[in-house]
C-alpha cells in the first residue's frame, strides 16, 4: 500500500519496504490469450463439437470424454498428446467476477488435506497450482504423481485444466498448452448457477472404450468411468 508523500528532506524519508505476498497468493498476472469464447469465433468448421467445448484437431491428439459412473453423462474432456494429458472442464461463472481466485484457494486446502504438496506460482496461463501426491502404480510401486492445475476465467464461464504426465512440467507441455488455448467455450444463454458444469455432448460415430485404472491420489472428480474416444 502506498500513502501520501510527506514533505520531508529526502535524507529523512525511509524507503517503504514492499510486502511479500503469501506463497499461496502471489500477485495476479495478465489474462491469458485463450481459450476463446464462442462469440469470438467466426466459423466452427474444422472443430470437434463436444457441446460446451469445441476442440481443434491436430495430428497425434487424442480426445476422450470422461463419463460420470452414476449418471453416464460426460463430465470432462481429456486431451492426450506426446505423453502428456490435460483434463478440461468448463463451468458457469458470475457475470461480474471470475472464479479462479476462490477455486484456487479451495484447491490448495483440499490438496493439503489429501497429503498433497501444493504450491502456487506464475505459469503460462497466470497463477497455477503445482502439486505432487503419493500414488501407487499398477505394479504396486509407490511413488509420487505430479499435477498442474490451471484456471481461466472467461465471460460467464470458467475453465479448469489439469495437466498430468509429461505435461505436468511446464517446460514439456507447450504443445498441449496450445491445444488448450485453441479451445472454444460455448456458454449458452440460459441462466445457470456459478460452478455448474457446462453440458458436454458425445459426437456421432464415437467409439466407446473401457477406462484405464486410475492412480491413487486426491485428484478424484470426475471419476474416470467409461470413455468416449475420438482421435484428431
Amino acid at each position: 500500500m502506498f500513502g501520501r508523500k510527506k514533505k520531508k528532506p529526502a535524507a529523512q524519508a525511509a524507503p517503504e519496504q514492499p510486502q511479500a505476498a503469501p506463497e499461496e497468493h502471489p500477485a495476479p498476472s495478465q489474462e491469458p490469450q485463450g481459450p476463446l469464447d464462442v462469440a469470438q469465433l467466426e466459423d466452427r468448421d474444422g472443430y470437434l463439437d463436444l457441446g460446451a467445448l469445441l476442440v481443434r484437431p491436430r495430428p497425434g491428439l487424442g480426445v476422450r470424454l470422461e463419463v460420470d459412473e452414476r449418471t453416464q453423462r460426460p463430465r470432462a474432456v481429456a486431451l492426450d498428446l506426446a505423453g502428456g494429458s490435460v483434463q478440461v472442464q468448463a463451468f458457469a461463472a458470475p457475470r461480474s467476477e471470475g472464479l479462479w481466485d476462490e477455486v484456487r484457494r479451495e484447491l490448495v486446502q483440499s490438496l493439503r488435506e489429501g497429503n498433497g504438496e501444493p504450491t502456487v506460482e506464475e505459469g503460462p496461463f497466470g497463477l497455477q497450482v503445482l502439486t505432487r501426491f503419493p500414488a501407487t502404480a499398477s505394479d504396486g510401486t509407490r511413488g509420487f504423481r505430479l499435477a498442474r492445475f490451471v484456471g481461466i476465467d472467461g465471460p460467464r464461464w470458467f475453465v479448469r485444466a489439469v495437466f498430468t504426465g509429461t505435461a505436468a512440467v511446464a517446460a514439456e507441455s507447450a504443445a498441449l498448452e496450445e491445444v488448450v488455448r485453441e479451445l472454444v467455450v460455448v456458454r449458452g444463454d440460459r441462466p445457470m448457477p456459478p460452478r455448474e458444469l457446462l453440458p458436454l455432448t458425445v459426437p456421432e460415430g464415437s467409439v466407446r472404450a473401457p477406462a484405464p485404472q486410475p492412480e491413487a491420489g486426491p485428484v478424484a472428480p470426475p471419476r474416470r468411468g467409461p470413455e468416449i474416444t475420438e482421435i484428431g
